[in-house]
């Protein structure tokens, strides 16, 4: 792995045109797919081959073992000891993440020798691309997703709370071996189904409810998304409309999905469809997003994305209907894209099941 890290860090350097000295990273997901650190703070520098990795005394131990960098431990303030790297290094131009916090900029600005080159997304831009291992560790956080949900669909009836089944899902995740979750498990059902953000409660499940269930897991570092819509006790023919055009809709942008194409074309193919049904108004998200050591990663998969889609991108394909009052569908698989090919990587169905 160690070969992947120094890869990564070149590819960031070659690609940085900037003509900077120097590359400081902030972003804590980006410091962990340049490094492998997996604390909670630090700050990285790149300069040319050598990649510095600047923590304080609770992670210098952690930093030691887990990352491919050379380690400087700070007493006080980690910008006295840039100060002196970026002198020392007669550092003349300095790229920094465009996401770092305004406290960290102005810091910077003091440093009046240096002039100071934003990079926006440039590491994000390499992370949409996918290696095999990490495809892997995705595989294996949806697997933990998957396993997690299907010890806990029996108690998925009417009577039990949405908080209920958000607490046990939760628990199966852990109990799977996520060491975090990558948001909180989504439950809504009945009218509560039309709002696709929507936590839980202490709603009890009834009869004729939609129930909405998003989730996912991790495993080292990479997440799963994935949503399932079920129905409780009995369907109307409306329910199932719905169901069906969401299901369709699914379907045909995942068919729709090669390398080459603009992003947004997959999301327009599933909103004309829904469109065409009549509940064009009730689909106001996009169409998916990717996915890897963030929740919501490139590519961007809606109206508006001129991105190219390339073999090793991940990403959601999520289309929903959602009615005020009524309640709404929502049905989310992950893929990933091949050289000729797309695979689905989910694996639970997604045919319309009454519980």
């Amino acid at each position: 792995m160690a070969n992947n890290f120094r890869k990564r860090i070149k590819k960031v350097l070659e690609l940085n045109t900037s003509n900077s000295d120097a590359f400081l990273i902030t972003n804590l997901k980006n410091l962990r797919y340049l490094t492998g650190f997996t604390g909670s703070f630090a700050v990285g520098l790149l300069i040319k081959d050598d990649c510095f990795l600047l923590v304080d005394f609770r992670y210098v131990e952690q930093a030691k073992k887990e990352a491919r960098a050379e380690i400087i431990e700070f007493k006080n303030s980690w910008f006295e000891i840039l100060k002196n790297i970026i002198r020392k290094k007669k550092i003349k131009r300095l790229s920094f993440e465009a996401s770092c916090s305004y406290e960290t900029f102005s810091k910077l600005s003091e440093i009046k020798e240096i002039e100071l080159i934003p990079q926006s997304n440039l590491i994000e831009n390499i992370r949409v691309i996918k290696e095999n291992k990490e495809i892997e560790s995705i595989k294996e956080a949806i697997k933990r997703a998957e396993n997690a949900f299907l010890e806990i669909k029996s108690n998925i009836r009417e009577g039990i709370s949405e908080r209920k089944i958000a607490i046990l899902l939760e628990y199966e995740i852990k109990k799977q071996g996520a060491e975090e979750l990558p948001f909180s498990v989504i439950v809504a059902s009945g009218s509560n189904s039309s709002m696709p953000h929507w936590r839980n409660s202490d709603k009890l499940l009834k009869k004729g409810d939609f129930v909405i269930i998003d989730w996912g897991a991790e495993y080292k570092g990479y997440y799963s998304d994935i949503t399932r819509t079920f129905i409780i006790g009995k369907a109307s023919k409306k329910q199932i409309e719905i169901y069906n055009t969401v299901n369709h809709a699914r379907a045909q942008a995942i068919s729709s999905i090669s390398k080459g194409i603009k992003a947004k074309k997959i999301d327009v193919k599933a909103r004309n469809l829904i469109k065409h049904s009549g509940y064009g108004k009730n689909f106001r998200h996009a169409t998916g997003h990717g996915v890897g050591m963030e929740i919501h990663e490139f590519p961007k998969i809606n109206m508006q994305s001129e991105e190219i889609i390339q073999p090793g991108m991940v990403f959601t394909i999520e289309p929903g209907i959602y009615i005020e009052g009524f309640g709404g569908v929502r049905i989310e698989d992950m893929v990933v894209v091949r050289d000729n090919s797309t695979e689905i990587l989910t694996t639970l169905s997604t045919d319309l099941e009454i519980l």
